[in-house]
């Protein structure tokens, strides 16, 4: 009994530890108003929905024009791994209930921006990762990587200079849709190689 009191005082105490730098590390990067920077910080948030679109579209059509169906596959696998990302990441939210940063602490948090759904995780830093993600699987260029994560990367700080998101729910984001366009590329792998083993078995 003694032991199973102590275990929870130690997770309890670290719970509330990681909470504390978690709120440290979005005032620091939510605090002072810069309205020219505020204003981009607020289209770059925005632009994921048009990316959600372009970023997959492009894929199709690229193929379709110069006849590539190993890209018009890609594109295919694009708004899958996008639509299983949206899937966990709105399951996640409706399970972990946690509230906005501009809510829990509205004296310490600057609300620049208002969402309805819940904090935990980042929807826009998920679906960002995880077209980051797709587009370098389809290219295999680093001159698209680089570019795709940067972008990725700056609507995660986005969310976080909006005062929407903890840096936790922008991680956590992150890692989802990462996890599940890597996902969607090795169950297509998988899924190829079981055909090639049937066709040549005789």
């Amino acid at each position: 009994m003694k032991k199973t009191a102590v275990v929870f005082t130690i997770l309890l105490g670290l719970h509330i530890n990681a909470q504390t730098i978690d709120l440290q590390l979005l005032k620091a990067i939510n605090q002072t108003d810069h309205k020219g920077w505020d204003k981009a910080m607020e289209y770059t948030s925005a632009s994921v929905y048009p990316a959600m679109v372009i970023a997959p579209g492009t894929l199709l059509i690229t193929g379709l024009v110069t006849k590539d169906k190993g890209m018009v596959h890609n594109g295919i696998k694009t708004v899958i791994a996008l639509g299983t990302t949206i899937i966990i990441t709105t399951g996640l939210k409706y399970a972990a209930v946690r509230q906005r940063p501009y809510d829990a602490y509205p004296y310490d948090i600057i609300k620049r921006a208002s969402e309805s759904s819940y904090s935990f995780p980042s929807g826009h830093t998920s679906a960002a990762f995880s077209l980051a993600t797709s587009v370098t699987l389809s290219t295999k260029k680093w001159y698209a990587a680089v570019p795709c994560y940067a972008y990725a990367g700056l609507v995660g700080y986005s969310r976080m200079r909006l005062g929407v998101h903890y840096p936790s729910d922008v991680l956590a984001g992150a890692l989802i849709g990462v996890g599940s366009s890597l996902l969607v590329w090795k169950i297509d792998k998988w899924i190829n190689r079981r055909k090639t083993k049937t066709v040549i078995t005789p």
